[in-house]
């Protein structure tokens, strides 16, 4: 644990220098908890029925509206389409740290002495994915926070925040957040140490939020529901991918061509 908590504090120290992620730990939370404030605050709809609400939404989401008023239907079914931005943050804010983390000490020559300590390949990946992830998931929970208090603050429905709390919610944010940061740390990890530019590192990395895109696209015409059973299988076969990647990680590490060929 020491070699990984110095490597954590090595990385912390190193990459947040930099202005650009900085800046992206700063105004990306901010800006998604702020944009489904800004909509539901400015959506009207309290006059509206929720039957004359249902027979605009598809099929599959007339679920969220049971026991709700026209307005608050709105509100919700609007809401529960801002859920994969709240999992998006955890995969989009890590690559860029993680982008950094092997082929900016590769530009900076700073890479192979710690390579040619005793830490082993396990604790550099476990210290260099920890030092990425752990920072996006503090600030996405932060994020979420900032949501919630502004909720209060603009004298949203109850039922919203309620809605917001409940099962499916809570297992997206507090458990397939990390897991889909941990998964994009470790791709970005991979693809960091088999390129030159620290920036191609983080556009590769990018390609990562299109699974999460296609389905917020999805759910919005109403061809996929995210319901708890739906989230459960997904956290499942998230974490069995990360475990595999974090195998496969370690196999193809090369630490003896990064000492060697690198240049």
């Amino acid at each position: 644990m020491k070699h990984i908590r110095t490597i954590i504090e090595k990385e912390w120290a190193e990459v947040f220098k930099n202005r650009m992620v900085l800046m992206s730990f700063i105004l990306m939370p901010l800006l998604f908890a702020f944009l489904p404030l800004v909509m539901l605050g400015s959506m009207g709809g309290a006059g509206l029925s929720s039957s004359a609400v249902e027979s605009g939404l598809p099929q599959e989401a007339m679920a969220v509206c049971k026991g709700l008023s026209g307005g608050e239907c709105i509100q919700v079914y609007m809401l529960n389409q801002f859920m994969v931005f709240f999992m998006m943050m955890p995969m989009m804010l890590p690559a860029m740290i993680a982008a950094y983390s092997i082929v900016g000490e590769k530009t900076t020559r700073s890479l192979e002495p710690l390579l040619a300590t005793p830490v082993t390949t396990i604790e550099l990946l476990i210290g260099k994915a920890l030092s990425a992830a752990l920072p996006a998931i503090g600030v996405s929970l932060l994020s979420f926070g900032i949501f919630l208090l502004g909720t209060f603050v603009l004298k949203l429905s109850p039922a919203l925040r309620l809605f917001a709390l409940n099962p499916v919610w809570l297992a997206g944010i507090l458990l397939l957040g990390p897991v889909l940061a941990i998964i994009s740390v470790i791709v970005a990890i991979f693809i960091s140490s088999r390129v030159n530019d620290p920036r191609a590192a983080e556009q590769i990395s990018g390609v990562l939020v299109m699974p999460l895109m296609l389905l917020f696209i999805l759910q919005i015409v109403g061809k996929v529901v995210i319901n708890l059973g739906f989230m459960l299988v997904t956290i499942a076969l998230c974490a069995l991918l990360a475990g595999g990647l974090f195998i496969f990680g370690i196999k193809v590490f090369d630490r003896e061509n990064i000492l060697t060929q690198w240049k």
